[in-house]
């Protein structure tokens, strides 16, 4: 067990919370204004993570925190660390996305979806029952619903496609669920780039918050490509759309995708190591449970 001093993992602590506050603190002024982001609240009000859970720095599993009373409290924490019962106690997670991340490692990346999952999301209702009614799209209703249905809609990713509306998921190709995730994730799609950030909170505290915050600016830039190939024109918050029903626009959000692909790719695989290593943790004090347990 590495010890850190009250110096040092201060010093750590604080650099992460300046770290994510350039984003924490707008979206908490907003909450605070009651004035909605279509595009920057979306980590904050999707995910389960709260701001000040996104705030708290956590070392991960193997580093014990010397002096500090601050941590004793906390899930998972004992004597400063993250104690090895608590990861035994997360096995079922642990071993439920490494299955998930291995398996969307293992494929190539798909880039030819062109962004269809927001178009999908509003096919063939009011622009006043969208999930974003305050912006209008960009083509007008009756323009959108032509564009989706002059393309082939292909969406892996189950927690885009159950907002489709009913009319637009008999379109979908594909029929991704909640219990078949692995069989469907590809690393080329942005909600599973954007769900980095998703398997690693997931994770908190047993891996270094460091990584958290990696996952948290990715997804944040592939949030923002999301909503500037959504329907929606977001031209007054200054986002420039990638015009997705054009040949230029679908070369440029395929470069996109590839870039953030490439970038998910070394995330991806620290996630992957981190619970390979929080795996056998759990496995090794399991068989040290099963060895102390007496006979029948």
């Amino acid at each position: 067990m590495q010890e850190m001093d009250r110096a040092s993992w201060e010093a750590r602590a604080a650099a992460h919370a300046a770290r994510v506050d350039a984003f924490v603190r707008p979206h908490l002024a907003r909450r605070e204004a009651r004035v909605k982001h279509p595009v920057h609240d979306f980590l904050f009000t999707y995910y389960s993570q709260r701001p000040a859970q996104l705030r708290r720095w956590h070392p991960g599993y193997g580093v014990r925190l010397l002096d500090a009373p601050e941590y004793a409290s906390l899930k998972g924490y004992a004597d400063g660390a993250v104690t090895p019962a608590y990861v035994e106690s997360q096995r079922p997670l642990l071993a439920a996305l490494l299955r998930l991340l291995r398996a969307t490692a293992g494929r190539p990346a798909n880039l030819g979806c062109f962004g269809m999952h927001e178009w999908a999301m509003v096919y063939r209702i009011s622009e006043d029952r969208t999930r974003h009614p305050d912006w209008p799209l960009r083509l007008g209703p009756a323009g959108t619903d032509a564009v989706v249905e002059s393309h082939r809609i292909a969406c892996s990713h189950f927690d885009a496609y159950r907002f489709f509306t009913p009319a637009a998921a008999p379109l979908n190709t594909l029929a991704p669920a909640a219990h078949d995730r692995a069989d469907f994730e590809q690393p080329g799609c942005l909600h599973a780039g954007m769900d980095l950030y998703k398997h690693a909170f997931r994770l908190t505290p047993m891996v270094d918050s460091d990584l958290v915050a990696e996952c948290f600016e990715l997804a944040w830039d592939i949030r923002v490509l999301d909503m500037r190939a959504a329907p929606y024109d977001l031209a007054d918050l200054g986002l420039v759309p990638v015009e997705v029903e054009t040949a230029a626009g679908k070369a440029e959000y395929a470069e996109a995708q590839r870039g953030f692909a490439e970038r998910g790719a070394p995330l991806r695989t620290r996630l992957i190591e981190e619970c390979e290593r929080l795996l056998a943790v759990a496995n090794e004090g399991r068989s040290a449970l099963l060895a102390e347990t007496p006979a029948t």
